[in-house]
């Protein structure tokens, strides 16, 4: 069966290259991230996220690459992850955070011109960002800073020697855990500032808020600008922050935006008379767009700049000359850097862009600018992982083949767009249809309709390695952007409003007969799968119709009641995607539940989650998966050691596996081809 054979790949290396994407590959991977570009626009510092077969883990080292011959050099540093580049307002310096594998943090910066580095301060924690003065003589950071646990009673006192129990763990907070860290420790994010040629940390804000990256600077260099939620209920609302400035001299603080919504990402202009930042006014529905705003130094005279445009905006850049700011977006899934005028004039400068995720093919991207107006971004297509390019009057170069050497002999899945027209509504739903690189017209195969999380995300014409894998093993691969995804704009966002699943069950199936039609695909071997949002949709599906041969739930939602309560984003989901609390409407709940669906289920289901999920944790596929063994429905439950709901594929081994196990469990169920 396909599945063992692929499974088979993991022992050992084959004798001869693969002439297709194998399991081993995923370990051979290269991406760029976080794309620096040097002020005069002569240099771009970037950081490349790298595998280690050895330790299962990606690297991080930062390189330079010289913007007009391409030619590279990495920053060195004895095999440390380097993170968070960021060049010096004259462009002499560069600033980065060297973390060792056991954790510890120090801020370095390197004199370029001369190939020196010095440490600038060893740090308890790993800061979120960095921001230089404009004078060049300080460099700010967000850094995480402890405080003290809660505490009720008190235990008698420990005899000398004595080996007692671990002392009582006391929560006393709304949000007491997140993905990827687990429960969470107290204490909350904070200001600091540290010259640049080192010496004593100094924390400029105080109290228990989190007071969030990222950070500028004002022009004089006097304050810096950010966000946070300081208002008595921060707790039970948290996507609401404003705009702040803190005095760098003596700490003190003024609120600049006074709306009720998540304001942000605050970039003051040239000038410093004006501020741009990102948000919108909370309505509390499941999904707004996020808009460009620009309002004078003091606060007053907020007004939009991107309301017309109908696209969420993010990572706000003022153009040098202080008339248009630039911005990422995502439009039909394909990410973008756009420039707004002040005038609330509006172009694209630059296309294209790579998600940043290597497993599957979110839409996405990273950017920088220089004082010249050169735009540096993350680069991708549907056969090439993210890789850095330069975009400027109008020409783009990509400067960057990181995985050339991975590709060169493989013929890599086709990706293709894919016509779709709801049979709800008759709306246009993108999507992507992935052939095997043996492709044959001629030739039914089976097909799998693969589903994106979110919901409020979207895929995108870019590299996904899962897809790619299960190409390579002889699959059609169709995924898309049923309503609820974004990057079409608010009306196509909001169609799923307090009804989610509900109509993008049939903008989904529409994507799998828009396959059939095209006459290469085996109606009789049909599968679904999908992740987080996606596991959701995929145990809804196998609810409402018998269409598909097998089925995999990944990281799913099974029972809304229990999620909202055990999830780390537990307010935020019942406030914006219910509007009342599980107690105060359960049919609402029970009803947009797959557990509702699950007597109807008769498609072999195997459930597949990370043992340390703290978004849609474990007993949500473990209440699925004892459904179905009680009502005698093959099913099979895959445990993800260690991973969390972000990371379930980061490490290239559990990836392997995972894809291994899925083909596996499709290839049970397989019929022979023309049965």
């Amino acid at each position: 069966m396909a599945g063992t054979a692929f499974g088979a790949a993991l022992a050992a290396s084959p004798e001869a290259p693969a002439r297709t994407f194998q399991p081993l590959d995923l370990f051979q991977l290269q991406a760029v991230r976080d794309p620096e570009i040097a002020p005069d626009g002569r240099q771009v510092a970037y950081v490349r996220d790298a595998y280690d077969i050895m330790t299962d883990k990606a690297g991080h080292s930062i390189w330079l690459v010289d913007a007009a011959s391409g030619a590279q050099v990495p920053l060195g540093g004895g095999g440390v992850a380097q993170t968070t580049p960021r060049w010096s307002p004259d462009g002499k310096r560069l600033a980065y955070v060297q973390v060792s594998d056991k954790g510890a943090a120090e801020l370095y910066v390197r004199w370029v011109g001369a190939g020196a580095s010095a440490r600038i301060a060893s740090l308890p924690q790993a800061p979120r960002t960095l921001a230089w003065s404009p004078d060049g003589r300080q460099i700010a950071f967000v850094m995480f800073t402890p405080g003290d646990p809660p505490s009720i009673g008190q235990a008698p006192p420990k005899p000398d020697g004595a080996h007692w129990a671990e002392p009582l763990q006391v929560i006393d907070t709304v949000q007491f855990r997140a993905d990827d860290q687990g429960y969470l420790k107290p204490g909350h994010p904070q200001l600091y500032v540290v010259a640049a040629d080192g010496g004593a940390i100094r924390q400029l804000t105080f109290g228990a808020f989190d007071d969030d990256a990222p950070i500028s600077w004002t022009p004089d260099g006097r304050s810096l600008l950010f966000s946070a939620n300081r208002g008595a209920n921060w707790q039970r609302e948290p996507l609401e922050a404003n705009v702040y400035s803190v005095s760098v001299a003596d700490g003190a603080l003024t609120q600049l935006s006074h709306g009720f919504g998540p304001y942000g990402e605050p970039q003051a202009s040239p000038d410093g008379k004006l501020v741009a930042f990102t948000g919108f006014e909370d309505k509390h529905v499941g999904y707004q767009n996020i808009e460009l705003f620009v309002m004078d130094r003091d606060g007053k005279a907020a007004h939009s700049l991107t309301k017309s445009l109908d696209r969420s905006v993010d990572s706000p850049r003022w153009a040098a000359d202080g008339k248009s700011v630039f911005v990422h977006y995502i439009d039909q899934g394909v990410g973008k850097v756009g420039r707004v005028g002040l005038d609330g004039h509006f172009e694209t400068v630059a296309a294209g862009m790579n998600g940043g995720e290597l497993d599957r093919p979110y839409s996405g991207g990273e950017y920088s600018v220089s004082q010249t107006g050169m735009v540096a971004f993350t680069q991708g297509a549907p056969d090439e992982p993210g890789d850095l390019a330069l975009a400027h009057g109008g020409k783009t170069e990509r400067l960057t083949r990181l995985n050339d050497g991975l590709f060169a002999g493989k013929a890599l899945a086709k990706v293709e767009p894919l016509a779709v027209t709801s049979s709800f509504d008759k709306r246009s739903v993108g999507a992507w249809i992935v052939t095997p690189p043996d492709f044959d017209r001629a030739k039914k195969y089976p097909l799998i309709l693969e589903i994106h999380g979110g919901p409020f995300a979207s895929y995108g014409p870019v590299f996904g390695s899962e897809a790619q894998l299960l190409a390579a093993a002889g699959y059609v691969v169709v995924y898309a952007n049923p309503r609820g995804s974004t990057s079409y704009g608010f009306d196509y966002a909001d169609q799923i409003n307090y009804t989610y699943p509900n109509h993008d069950y049939d903008d989904l199936m529409s994507v799998v007969d828009a396959a059939i039609a095209k006459g290469s695909v085996d109606p009789n071997n049909l599968f679904v799968m999908g992740g987080s949002g996606g596991g959701l949709l995929t145990a809804w599906i196998v609810g409402k119709t018998d269409r598909f041969r097998a089925a995999v739930s990944e990281k799913p939602v099974i029972n809304w009641t229990s999620e909202v309560l055990t999830t780390d984003g537990a307010v935020s989901q019942a406030a914006y995607w219910f509007s009342k609390m599980p107690w105060e409407d359960q049919d609402q709940y029970w009803r947009r539940s797959p557990l509702s669906l699950v007597g109807a289920v008769k498609t072999p289901t195997m459930v597949m989650v990370g043992t340390e999920d703290m978004r849609t944790p474990h007993s949500e596929a473990e209440q699925f998966y004892e459904a179905l063994k009680i009502r005698d429905v093959p099913t099979m439950m895959v445990r993800v050691p260690g991973a969390s709901h972000e990371s379930l594929a980061e490490r290239p081994s559990q990836q392997a596996a995972e894809i291994s196990a899925i083909l596996a469990w499709f290839e049970k169920y397989r019929r022979p081809a023309g049965s």
